[in-house]
């Protein structure tokens, strides 16, 4: 169901002048939704962040209770041009959060509207520069991950899920999606069992997980190294968050072209769908509330990890 939407959103991308304002106006007809966009510049060039609200029934823009997630779509750019031609492997991130807005609002129009709101936000630039990265090149950005986190995370997400390709590495070596443990507030916490269990449902398969350090939950900007950015919201959040990462068996590079699977991120778009079904209903947890507050009675917080350091 998703996969049609998938390749609608690919192919709406997949393009040289691709921006906001192409993804906006593919939700001007739908009533239950709200899309925006804005153009940033940074000292690279400039991205246009889009925000899609997808109203709930009993969603607190409406003056209801039920609780809001937000679904990121992190990237440096949809494309590295002039240098590579095509859509980027790096831009799987967005096309994934579009998509899932894009089926919601569909929903919505059908009938099958969430309780909660959900907020879906990213960037759309065709052209980001590139930078060295080992053990393959990373896609660069227009703009820091300050603004990233400025247009992309907001105090009405009561939990984030951030969906980010994560293949250049030799960490995962699954193709599909694979998802992290929970973090919030500086600390790492435990994969919730909620989220392993709509991942078996959705595949059909037993749950891919992959680790984080201490150093991936830091802020970029500090010379230590990162796996990527997907867990990068949590430094501008003390929401729960955890990473969607679409990953392959082979490390491929953010900047690859023909490196996309359309496959891959419909099945991204399916978990992230159904974990925001039950979020939003109250039935799936991200984090034990009991046991956080337990952790941070006998160590205290941890927050001093979102910031930038002693520096």
């Amino acid at each position: 169901m998703s996969l049609k939407y998938t390749m609608e959103v690919i192919e709406l991308l997949d393009d040289a002048s691709a921006s906001g304002e192409m993804v906006v106006d593919l939700f001007t007809a739908f009533p239950h939704v709200e899309a925006s966009y804005e153009t940033v510049a940074g000292e690279k060039g400039s991205t246009d962040f889009v925000k899609i609200i997808i109203k709930g029934t009993e969603g607190k823009i409406s003056g209801g209770t039920a609780p809001s997630i937000g679904i990121v779509g992190r990237l440096g750019g949809l494309g590295a041009r002039p240098n590579r031609l095509g859509f980027v492997s790096d831009g799987d991130g967005a096309a994934a959060a579009v998509t899932v807005a894009l089926k919601l609002a569909h929903m919505s129009e059908k009938g099958d509207r969430l309780p909660g709101d959900v907020y879906v936000t990213t960037h759309i630039c065709p052209d980001a520069p590139t930078r060295p990265h080992k053990p393959v090149e990373f896609m660069g950005s227009p703009v820091d991950m300050t603004a990233k986190n400025n247009y992309e995370v907001f105090p009405e997400m009561d939990a984030i899920l951030s969906i980010d390709t994560t293949k250049g590495n030799r960490i995962i070596n699954h193709r599909g999606f694979a998802i992290s443990p929970t973090v919030k507030s500086g600390w790492i916490l435990k994969f919730s069992d909620d989220l392993l269990r709509i991942m078996e449902m959705t595949t059909g398969e037993l749950p891919v997980t992959f680790a984080l350090t201490m150093q991936d939950i830091t802020p970029y900007g500090n010379d230590i190294y990162h796996l990527n950015s997907i867990i990068q919201p949590t430094i501008a959040t003390d929401a729960p968050v955890v990473g969607v990462a679409i990953t392959a068996k082979t490390t491929v590079p953010g900047c690859g072209t023909g490196a996309s699977h359309e496959v891959d991120i419909a099945q991204a778009v399916r978990y992230c769908i159904e974990v925001a079904k039950e979020f939003t209903q109250g039935q799936t947890v991200f984090y034990e509330q009991s046991e956080f507050a337990r952790l941070e009675q006998l160590y205290g917080s941890m927050k001093h990890l979102q910031t930038s350091g002693n520096e």
